[in-house]
């Protein structure tokens, strides 16, 4: 298993693909298959892990050159394992690395490769470019949809733990913006409908790259009031906390969202999600049950007024249900046996033909002759 270079696995604080990650990992070995990972930082799963890097790159993410140097530190690592003892698959989680599919697919490895990134617009190339023995996973239908074309063999939603997860039904007076500064994922609509809404909210948000600064400058900093509370960026102990005491958590993205793995860990606290529609919130959330979808920014304030109308354990219970750590493990035991099962196929040597050579008799002229 192959993951970014950018964050700890698990990550202390933001890295919704390590997250994913990190729990893949573990439940996986939990299982009983034997899983090796390649990432950065320090071990904090139960998989036997190889360290790509000495230092975290959380600086450089979105940099071309950490993708591409952790992709040919990847493939020789994998090179040189694969000699010591056969590889049954590799589980690829980041942007660069299905480009070494095909060299993994003459070493006779299946690839399968988690698309936690957008797929529309000039992604959709990409992917479209790749070998096609690159076996893609989509974390949700919103994803497939947007790329019909694609080698899927799979969708998985993302999951969690619950367990890992404090439960909390009894509510502060405080809504929460849980993310990054970005225009996209609209801290920007946050505050306004919280003001509109008079509630309390506190925004606990990445801000530590350039593009993350300025827009904080210009966009929220200019609407914050005394009933805001900047955070700033939650660890994993207090995001748990942030998340199980909020009334609710708002999520008013302006994109399509692949997946959004923090509405799932709002609900898993009890807390309901009022968001904008989007990549896979509707496939999330269930309308009036464990939060509300609105269509247009204006709708929010009029829903946070209505988040009492949510029950704490319906919230709970839809992640239990439907996005709980073994429905992922056996979503990708099933996307392996797949991969590994088309990789046989290709592999496979055609059927043998016999060539007889008959020669010539009678006057007859010397023919060539195939057979099964």
């Amino acid at each position: 298993m192959v993951a970014p270079p950018y964050f700890d696995i698990p990550p202390a604080g933001y890295g919704g693909v390590e997250a994913i990650v990190a729990t893949l990992a573990d439940e996986l070995v939990e299982r009983g298959h034997r899983v090796t990972l390649l990432g950065a930082g320090k071990p904090g799963t139960k998989a036997r892990f190889i360290r790509v890097w000495d230092e975290l790159l959380t600086t450089r993410l979105g940099e071309p050159y950490p993708e591409i140097v952790n992709t040919m530190k990847a493939m020789r690592i994998i090179e040189e394992l694969n000699r010591e003892e056969p590889i049954d698959i590799v589980h690829d989680h980041t942007f660069a690395g299905p480009a070494n599919a095909a060299a993994y697919r003459m070493m006779g490895i299946p690839t399968v490769v988690t698309v936690h990134g957008p797929v529309d617009s000039d992604m959709s190339e990409y992917y479209k470019s790749l070998d096609r023995s690159v076996q893609l996973v989509a974390i949700s239908d919103r994803q497939k949809e947007l790329a019909p074309d694609l080698n899927w063999i799979a969708r998985v939603h993302n999951a969690i733990e619950p367990d890992e997860w404090p439960f909390r039904p009894e509510k502060m007076d405080y809504a929460l913006f849980l993310g990054r500064y970005a225009p996209y994922k609209g801290p920007h609509l946050a505050l306004k409908a919280a003001h509109e809404a008079g509630m309390r909210l506190i925004l606990a948000g990445k801000c530590n790259e350039p593009a993350e600064k300025a827009y904080f400058e210009e966009q929220i900093r200019p609407l914050l009031r005394e009933t805001d509370d900047v955070f700033g960026e939650a660890d994993a102990t207090a995001k748990r906390l942030l998340l199980a005491g909020a009334r609710c958590m708002l999520f008013p993205i302006r994109w399509e969202e692949p997946f959004g793995i923090v509405m799932i860990e709002a609900m898993v606290c009890g807390t309901p999600v009022v968001a904008l529609r989007g990549g896979a919130v509707p496939e999330v959330i269930e309308h009036g049950v464990t939060g509300f979808i609105c269509d247009d920014p204006e709708e929010l304030p009029e829903y946070l007024a209505r988040i009492d109308e949510i029950d704490p354990f319906a919230c709970r219970e839809r992640v239990e249900k439907l996005f709980a750590a073994d429905r992922l493990a056996s979503g990708y035991e099933a996307a392996y046996r797949r991969a590994v099962s088309a990789g046989v196929e290709r592999l496979s040597p055609p059927t043998p033909t016999h060539r007889i050579v008959v020669p010539a008799v009678a006057g007859a002229e010397g023919m060539v002759k195939t057979r099964p």
